[in-house]
Order: C-alpha cells, then sequence, then structure tokens
C-alpha cells in the first residue's frame, strides 16, 4: 500500500514528489533541533514552530501532487507545482532561519528587515492560495468519468474550504498575532500550543486547511454518497467557522483547568 502510494505519487507529479521528501527530511531534522537545542520562542522550543510547518507542508505537498495526477498536464498545472514549491521552500527556509536566531518569524515587525520578511511571506503564501483556488476550479469545470462522485465532490469541497482558511491567516497577520484576548505565549496545549486561556485563531486555520485531507479520504472510505459527502462538508465547514466564531470570543477551544 506505502509502497504504491509513492511510485503513484512519483508518476503523477515528480516536482512535488522529489519536494515533498526534501520537506519530511526537514521534518526528521527540526524534530531532532526540538529534541536537542534549548532555544525558545514564546516560552517554547524555537524549533516546534519549523518542525509543524515542514511536518503539515509535507502531508499538503504529497496531497497536492495525487491531485493534480487527476488534472490534464497543462502549463498552468505544471505551473502551479513550480509556484508551490517556490513558496513553501521561502517559508519554510525563513522560519528555519528565525527559529535558530531565537525570533519570531511570523508576526515580527521588530525591524525594518523583518517587517519585510514577514510581508514577503504574506505576500509568497497569497499567491499560492490564489493559484489553489484556480487548481480547485479546475476541479468543479472538469469531468472525472473514471473516479467516483463522491471522491471528486470531496475534493472539490476540500479546496474550497482549504482555501477559505488558508486565507483566514491573513486575519493572523492584520491582528499579528493568533491569541484572541492576550498576548502569544501563553499556556496551550501539547505540542499544538493552542491557547488554553483564552481564543486561538490557529485552531480553524487547522481545521479548515486539512479539509484537503479529510473529506476526501472520508469520500473514498467510508462515506461513498455523494448527498452524505456533501452534508458533510458542509458540517465540517460549518465546525471550521464556528472555531473561528469561538476564538474571535476569546474563548479557547479547551480550558485549562
Amino acid at each position: 500500500m506505502i509502497k504504491y502510494f509513492f511510485s503513484e505519487l512519483l508518476t503523477r507529479n515528480p516536482i512535488l514528489y522529489y519536494f515533498g521528501w526534501a520537506c519530511a527530511a526537514g521534518t526528521l531534522i527540526t524534530a531532532i533541533l526540538w529534541m536537542t537545542t534549548t532555544t525558545e520562542v514564546n516560552n517554547i522550543s524555537a524549533w516546534i514552530k519549523p518542525f509543524k510547518f515542514f511536518l503539515s507542508a509535507t502531508i499538503l505537498i504529497w496531497t497536492l501532487a495525487w491531485y493534480l495526477g487527476y488534472l490534464p498536464e497543462t502549463k498552468s498545472v505544471q505551473a502551479f507545482a513550480w509556484v508551490t514549491v517556490g513558496v513553501f521552500a521561502f517559508e519554510l527556509v525563513y522560519i528555519s532561519i528565525k527559529a535558530g536566531q531565537g525570533e519570531l518569524s511570523h508576526f515580527n515587525i521588530s525591524s525594518a528587515l523583518n517587517g519585510i520578511m514577514f510581508s514577503l511571506m504574506g505576500l509568497a503564501i497569497s499567491v499560492f492560495t490564489l493559484y489553489a483556488a484556480y487548481i480547485g476550479l479546475l476541479f468543479f469545470t472538469s469531468d472525472f468519468p473514471s473516479l467516483p462522485s463522491p471522491y471528486v465532490w470531496a475534493i472539490r469541497f476540500g479546496f474550497v474550504i482549504f482555501v477559505i482558511f488558508a486565507f483566514e491567516g491573513g486575519m493572523m497577520g492584520s491582528r499579528l498575532s493568533h491569541t484572541v484576548g492576550a498576548g502569544d505565549g501563553g499556556p496551550g496545549l501539547p505540542f499544538l500550543n493552542w491557547s488554553v486561556t483564552h481564543g486561538d485563531m490557529r485552531v480553524a486555520h487547522f481545521i479548515g486547511m486539512h479539509a484537503l485531507q479529510v473529506l476526501p479520504l472520508l469520500a473514498f472510505y467510508v462515506i461513498q454518497n455523494t448527498k452524505g459527502v456533501i452534508a458533510v462538508a458542509l458540517v465540517y465547514a460549518l465546525l471550521a467557522f464556528f472555531v473561528l466564531w469561538q476564538a474571535l470570543q476569546s474563548v479557547p477551544l479547551v480550558r485549562a483547568g
């Protein structure tokens, strides 16, 4: 099963296949640094954030490689793969550099250079997200007679929810904080570090962006019914919007004590 998955990924999109392995290597390296160094940012290991970003990027890159294999190999689809590589290579390298310096990568406007780099990250991820929206549109305008209809609709809704909550990151950027009602760096859930005392906008960001994996997997292995997939997608979207609303009220997903 695993061997088939990776051999199929290589066939579908070699660019993202190999870049996914580079991100996986970054995940391993940052995990080692997390366990062996003492540098902290916001009261936690400086390397937790790069580790989570590398891990999330690995999953996303290989997910996109899989889905792009369903689309015709047009220039726009090939260009999307290269844009994805460029954007995530830039983000991941910069996040790692700042971790090594013991400084924030996001929301850091402590100097002109840091402010410019933060703005460039926001611009880069916006370009990627808009391009991802276009790829999602291709799934709505194309026919896939060889694929189960519930699975196709799950991919379509997955892209819609993914794009919406990718742009939710801009809300956090405009606030220069992901915590609502307090500064970043307070008590949080183990590993995830989502605030347990105030609202945290990262919860909705996480749930929304992983619709791209959750919904198609459910459709392929569990639901296998188009109406059921659409209903689950709507409930999933409502859940993401609810936890965003909850965070904006300064209410944590899980309250400490």
